[in-house]
């Protein structure tokens, strides 16, 4: 257990991360994985959001910090994205835009996620993931990237 902020006189940061992406390429999964350290391959859809938080040591301004991640898992379903626009996303310091590597339409997607939360929230940080390479007979996503910088290459 991490003693608390005031205690070692650590800073104490604050972080609204939205992970986002289409509807069964592993939001969930990941934060379990991430806050619990566990797995568990049913899948059971999100409705609405749910919120997760972890605790994480980082460098915050060239000193330790403590950084309390809020990480909002948004649920996926093309039809309720305008809905969830405005009230999920404000305030969002940073996202997590998640593709299944085996589902191109997935990757191709994650566009229409940028232009919305960057609608909403502006310019903040993204990092984008690929998820299931354990699927390694079915990566289309991966292959298609390859062949594409593959061809770049040879321009």
């Amino acid at each position: 257990m991490m003693a608390t902020p005031a205690v070692t006189g650590l800073k104490h940061v604050k972080a609204k991360v939205c992970l986002v992406g289409d509807v069964a390429v592993g939001k969930t999964s990941l934060i379990r994985r991430f806050v619990q350290d566990e797995f568990d391959d049913r899948y059971i859809a999100t409705v609405g959001t749910k919120v997760t938080k972890k605790t994480v040591d980082v460098t915050w301004k060239g000193a330790p910090a403590m950084l309390d991640m809020m990480v909002w898992d948004i649920m996926g379903e093309k039809g309720f994205r305008a809905l969830l626009r405005d009230a999920y996303f404000e305030g969002s310091h940073g996202v997590i835009a998640v593709c299944d590597l085996t589902r191109k339409d997935t990757f191709y997607d994650l566009n229409n996620w940028v232009q919305m939360i960057r609608k909403q929230v502006g310019t903040v940080p993204i990092v984008f993931l690929g998820n299931k390479m354990d699927l390694g007979e079915r990566l289309v996503v991966f292959r298609t990237l390859a062949d594409a910088i593959g061809h770049r290459g040879e321009a």
